[in-house]
């Protein structure tokens, strides 16, 4: 059975660099920061008190009314204007013809934990008859792709995958899976998360996963650095439409880039802890590259997972040495969180459209933070701002809790 070829058509984001891909991309390329105190909540009481807030977010500036918005926990608000922003940007119309056949395969690592917390206080306080009808559905994390389909009208397959920080690049493997096996024609994908609450700030804080480095917010996130003390909460989304090529080109689509291979595996090891040697993390590079008929020679950029905890980024290291043997610390390496923080079950989302955008402008996005080299941690890291360069493939990972892995490789789009 032969694949079709399937593209990118659209993107979209809401990230602590702005509310919209453009100023993102463009606070990405100038090294600026998202990351401040915590504004949401007090946390005079917290060892970590800074995150990757979405600044000025409100929902109804991208058409949703103030009484569906009260409807939504804060991570399906930002699903759906991260959505309706998508379809501007791809110039894509759900009509009767193509809406059985148009998903909404998204990622979400941890659901509504604003609403929970809000719901569990007023139950404590008030009793159970204070609680709304509407906090089950307002929590559930199904309900960014349930909201997102009734919006847009999009009536294809509509699930979530949740899979801790792989969740968002989970999400576009299986959305690239079914177009490129036919049962599909387009998908809105990608992630989304919010979860920059006192629950899960203290629950982050007791894993000792958080930086503290709470006097210099800007500096905290640190990939591959020596002196990486922890990762740094983020909240947002990143969202692609995906197409079959055939469809794209019959509409007249602008085409960013095509995704060319996926792959998945789980390193059978630890709750939260990676891999040691690497190896699962390998594992899911390798299949991606398998996947896209490709050999590693064949790659020519890496945006890594990269949190700036001391174990991952050794890890990542490891595993990026295993695939590519001596041509590891000729392949330019990136690492968004160090500006966006780390956004969770979207952070596949997010980085996935920045490796879409690098593609497409041949730039690409550099390292802040990055002063004391780890002698481990060795690879070609792109540092002192952008890197102009033509990229033709690019290779994108994530990972979470549990072991869950996931690589993807997107390639530059030449028209043929």
């Amino acid at each position: 059975m032969s694949r079709k070829r399937v593209v990118v058509t659209g993107l979209s984001a809401l990230t602590p660099l702005g509310n919209n891909i453009a100023d993102t991309w463009d606070n990405l390329l100038q090294g600026k920061s998202g990351i401040a105190p915590i504004t949401m909540f007090d946390v005079s009481e917290y060892d970590t008190r800074i995150a990757g807030e979405l600044k000025n977010f409100n929902p109804e500036d991208f058409g949703i009314s103030a009484k569906q918005a009260k409807r939504m926990d804060r991570f399906t608000q930002i699903a759906v204007a991260g959505a309706l922003m998508l379809m501007k940007d791809a110039r894509y119309e759900v009509t009767e013809a193509n809406a059985d056949r148009t998903a909404v395969l998204m990622g979400v690592g941890l659901g509504g934990l604003h609403t929970i917390e809000a719901f569990h206080t007023k139950l404590m306080e008030s009793g159970p008859n204070r609680v709304s009808p509407f906090s089950i559905p307002m929590l559930i994390s199904n309900m960014a792709p349930g909201q997102v389909s009734i919006f847009c009208g999009a009536k294809g397959a509509n699930l979530v995958a949740t899979s801790a920080c792989a969740s968002g690049l989970h999400a576009i493997g299986y959305a690239y899976s079914d177009i490129a096996l036919g049962r599909e024609n387009a998908a809105i994908t990608g992630g989304v998360e919010s979860t920059i609450t006192p629950m899960g700030l203290s629950g982050f804080t007791a894993l000792k996963a958080l930086s503290t480095r709470n006097d210099e917010p800007e500096k905290a996130s640190r990939p591959f650095d020596k002196n990486r003390d922890g990762f740094v909460m983020g909240e947002g989304a990143g969202l692609l439409l995906l197409e079959d090529l055939e469809s794209a080109l019959a509409r007249n689509a602008v085409i960013y880039a095509e995704v060319l291979g996926y792959g998945a595996s789980g390193d059978a090891y630890h709750m939260t802890a990676p891999q040691e040697d690497g190896l699962g993390m390998a594992l899911a590079m390798q299949k991606a590259i398998a996947d896209a008929g490709l050999t590693p020679d064949d790659i020519d950029h890496i945006n890594a997972h990269a949190t700036s905890t001391s174990m991952n980024d050794l890890c990542e290291t490891k595993a990026i040495k295993h695939v590519f043997g001596e041509r590891a610390n000729k392949i330019p390496v990136t690492a968004n969180k160090s500006q966006l923080g780390h956004l969770l079950g979207a952070a596949g989302g997010i980085e996935s459209a920045i490796s879409v955008l690098t593609l497409h402008h041949g730039i690409i996005p550099g390292i802040i933070n990055y002063e004391t080299p780890d002698p481990e941690c060795d690879l070609d890291y792109v540092t002192n701002g952008p890197r102009k360069q033509q990229v033709n493939r690019v290779l994108c990972s994530n990972f979470g809790f549990g072991g869950a892995n996931a690589s993807i490789i997107f390639g530059r789009w030449t028209g043929k």
